[in-house]
């Protein structure tokens, strides 16, 4: 099989031909079909990400056909499309686990990090954690649901029953996540990089009521804020811009450093929160959710050799929705 593989920080990503893999127990050999391209995947090509399995095939956001099954696994499931995301795996026993927050286990083990991932045409995952996807939903367009859906509902199921909820860097996650909000009637207050009047269209097209740049003010006090931009400088900015009582969720797996602010943007109960990875419980939602609502996912494709220049353009903010590699099939 063709793979694309990390095998040092900093480093573009080679392609090479390698073995394709043999299922063990509980795992599915996975015939891929496409691989979204996250900015998590940024993060370890970049180095930020600590003790990453190297060399690594990254990729998270996985749709493919399961070919074979290994010991354990019901061959029903032969034939199936599935998608895997982040969370490869969970010990299943520890106290997290037990209390339904498998996603922060001291052991769980993440796909295209500790795990081979996506950037191939064949990949091994653990069928405890492959998910059906919704029909509707094409190979291109169901990728992003595999992260940028995933984190972004796990964020906007954190931020509570916010009914003016701002989103800070509409990309991928945001372009999901607001549409989900608009149709469960809540009102969508986008931020984008100054100047990205491109983006800024984007968002309101979705059915934003208001979007503008990240450092404006924005005409109404926000009850929650959700940011997916790693930028550490705007925690104290949604700070600014919500209610008093209301939460800063923060989505990025990597984010700059936080600034110091006045505790006045803190005061009044407010929070900021984190978001750290997902759990299979929000899988089988938001997938569910996802049957239901509409989602008008925005994919770019690029072919599996061209996974660099994908990364690139997500780097540079160059497309508006989601990047996809596939696998010419």
């Amino acid at each position: 099989m063709l793979a694309m593989v990390l095998d040092a920080p900093r480093r573009p990503l080679q392609l090479v031909d390698r073995s394709r893999p043999t299922p063990g127990p509980g795992q599915l050999l996975l015939e891929i079909r496409t691989c979204g391209v996250c900015r998590t995947d940024l993060h370890l090509v970049d180095g930020e990400l600590p003790n990453p399995r190297l060399p690594v095939i990254p990729g998270h956001e996985i749709v493919a056909t399961v070919v074979a099954c290994g010991e354990g696994v019901e061959s029903t499931r032969k034939g199936e499309r599935v998608g895997v995301p982040w969370l490869g795996s969970a010990c299943g026993h520890c106290e997290y686990c037990r209390s339904g927050r498998e996603n922060l286990c001291a052991q769980a083990r993440f796909t295209g990090y500790q795990l081979d991932g996506g950037y191939a045409e064949y990949a091994i995952a653990d069928a405890r954690f492959a998910f059906p996807l919704p029909r509707q939903y094409g190979d291109l367009e169901a990728a992003p649901l595999l992260c940028a859906g995933l984190i972004g509902y796990r964020a906007y199921r954190i931020a509570g029953d916010a009914r003016r909820l701002g989103i800070y860097g509409f990309g991928a996650a945001a372009h999901l996540i607001a549409q989900v909000a608009v149709a469960q009637g809540r009102e969508v207050f986008a931020f984008t990089r100054s100047g990205d009047a491109e983006g800024q269209a984007f968002a309101r097209g979705l059915g934003a009521k208001w979007a503008g740049a990240s450092d404006e003010t924005p005409p109404e006090p926000l009850d929650a804020a959700l940011i997916f931009a790693p930028v550490g400088a705007l925690v104290p900015v949604a700070l600014g811009a919500i209610i008093r009582g209301g939460a800063v969720v923060c989505a990025g797996i990597h984010m700059s450093d936080i600034p110091s602010f006045p505790y006045r943007l803190l005061w009044g109960e407010r929070t900021v929160r984190s978001v750290a990875n997902l759990t299979r419980r929000d899988a089988s939602e938001f997938l569910a959710l996802a049957g239901t609502i509409p989602l008008e996912v925005h994919s770019h494709p690029y072919a599996l050799a061209d996974a660099n220049t994908a990364l690139a353009d997500v780097r540079h903010g160059r497309i508006t929705g989601a990047a996809v590699l596939t696998m010419g099939r």
